[in-house]
Formats: C-alpha cells, structure tokens, sequence
C-alpha cells in the first residue's frame, strides 16, 4: 500500500512537473509587425522592419523562468520615403555594414495585470546594450500566442544619430517602437 502511494504521489509530481514546464515559441514574421514612429521637423513618419526572428520561452503559469531572443535585421527598416530609406542603413543612422543586427533579450516576464506582462531584459543597436522593460498584453489560444505592445526609446542613447543628426533640431530623439507579434508553439 505504501509502495503504491509513492507510485501515485511521483506520477503525480512528473505530470505537475510536466504541466509547469515552459513551452517555446516562435515568431511567425509572415504574421508579424514590428514598427517604428519618429518626427522628422515636427512631421510624424511611421517605419518597420521587415526582416526579424526570434524564439520565446514563457510559462503564464512561471513567467519569471521565461525568456526571449529577438533578432532585428537593420537593414530592413523602411518608412516608403526614398530619402530616409536610403539614409537609414548609412554609418549616421543604423550603420548596417558594422552593425547588421539590432536584438532584444528577455531574462524573465513579470506579470502586471490581467493578461498584461513585462518583458526585462536588454536592447543592443549598434552595439550598445541598455536595459529595457518591454511592456505587451499576451493572449493565448491553443498552439497561437499574439502579443502586442509598445515602448519609447531615445535614439541618441543606441547611438542612432550621429554628427548632425545627434540632437533634436531636425529629428526627434524620441522613438516609439510598437510590435504586434503572433508565435506558434514548437512541436504543434
């Protein structure tokens, strides 16, 4: 008898176990937003990048034990103005040729409300990495996640913008990056 509680009590732990662990993600780009909006001389102009991937590992149930890895192609941002997209890639702005990628690491998710989370971790652009709170709502439905958000940067602070373009007198320095992520399940 006693045998068999152990037997029941340890099949009980490996299914809550099971249960518990986190499952990955991965972005689907095809279904996938990943925006941009500055201010060039007051004007508001709006941009993506078209080329991005990444995985996430989340649990709702233990998001602290998740994590993500976002990769930015920074040759992909274009706004539909010729004169910006030609500009972008060059050393002032992105500087494509020495920094090819822009990445958004998560360390964990906390949870700050309902079906509210933020991601902590670190943004690198040219590589400089700051710290970054990434809030998003997240919901779930069977193997789909769709996750949305937005945060504001400061572009001097990742070096974008460079000689003349490094204070506010012609583009602004604030930045408002919006996603709009849906990520399948691995395995589904």
């Amino acid at each position: 008898m006693m045998l068999r509680s152990l037997l029941v009590g340890a099949g009980l732990l490996a299914v809550a176990s099971a249960s518990a662990e986190a499952a990955t993600w991965t972005i689907d780009t095809a279904k996938s937003h990943l925006g941009f909006t500055g201010s060039e001389n007051g004007a508001a102009f709006t941009g993506r990048f078209g080329t991005f991937s990444g995985t996430i590992v989340f649990d709702p149930a233990a998001p602290s034990a998740g994590h993500a890895d976002v990769t930015i192609a920074t040759s992909s941002a274009t706004t539909g103005d010729q004169q910006k997209d030609g500009a972008l890639p060059d050393s002032d702005w992105f500087a494509v040729a020495k920094y090819p990628q822009a990445q958004f690491v998560a360390t964990g998710f906390k949870p700050v409300g309902s079906g509210a989370y933020a991601a902590v971790g670190t943004l690198t652009i040219r590589g400089v990495s700051k710290p970054l709170t990434l809030p998003f709502t997240l919901a779930i439905s069977g193997n789909t996640a769709k996750a949305d958000g937005t945060v504001q940067l400061i572009r001097t602070d990742y070096g974008v913008g460079q000689g003349a373009w490094s204070t506010a007198q012609y583009v602004a320095l604030q930045v408002s990056v919006s996603f709009d992520i849906v990520a399948e399940k691995s395995g589904s």
